[in-house]
């Protein structure tokens, strides 16, 4: 049996191992930065979110931005149908949206199009409601579109862009 050579390389690879895993940070003394932190934690907020909606004022569009979590396209075009708060009533918006038309559907279509679908002939609807319907959805929409169409009751209206975000 010749087990010599091998215990001399096993011994030498442990010697060499232990020389190695010796070899780091050397002990130094405390070294200052200065200061401690001092004062209170900022906590951690999420960011603000926001819905905006597309109301009346004067006889034309006014973007309007309400604080809450972010709906889908037609949670918000309820929203819309639902008027105006109290307090942007007192600002003088209002909607020309009839609360009739909910429930909406929104349905993606090719190339950035999407059809809203609500429950009142499109065709019935004012030049400033199909507008404020459009404006709504595309502000509510992940990604800009292209055109939006307002389907309702066998009518369509557009395919339309909103003017106030060209």
């Amino acid at each position: 049996m010749r087990t010599g050579p091998a215990r001399r390389v096993l011994a030498a690879g442990l010697v060499s191992l232990v020389a190695v895993a010796g070899c780091g940070v050397q002990p130094s003394d405390a070294i200052r930065a200065g200061d401690p932190p001092s004062g209170g934690v900022a906590p951690t907020i999420a960011p603000a979110m926001k819905i905006i909606l597309y109301l009346v004022e004067n006889g034309r569009l006014s973007a309007v931005t309400r604080p809450g979590r972010r709906l889908s396209q037609a949670d918000t075009l309820a929203l819309l149908a639902a008027g105006p708060t109290a307090t942007e009533q007192a600002d003088g918006l209002t909607t020309d949206v009839p609360p009739e038309a909910g429930p909406f559907s929104v349905t993606a279509g090719p190339a950035g199009h999407l059809a809203v679908s609500l429950s009142t002939p499109a065709g019935e609807l004012s030049a400033l409601a199909v507008e404020q319907i459009v404006c709504t959805a595309a502000a509510a929409a992940p990604e800009r579109p292209a055109q939006i169409t307002v389907v309702g009751a066998g009518q369509s209206v557009g395919p339309r862009n909103c003017p106030e975000l060209r």
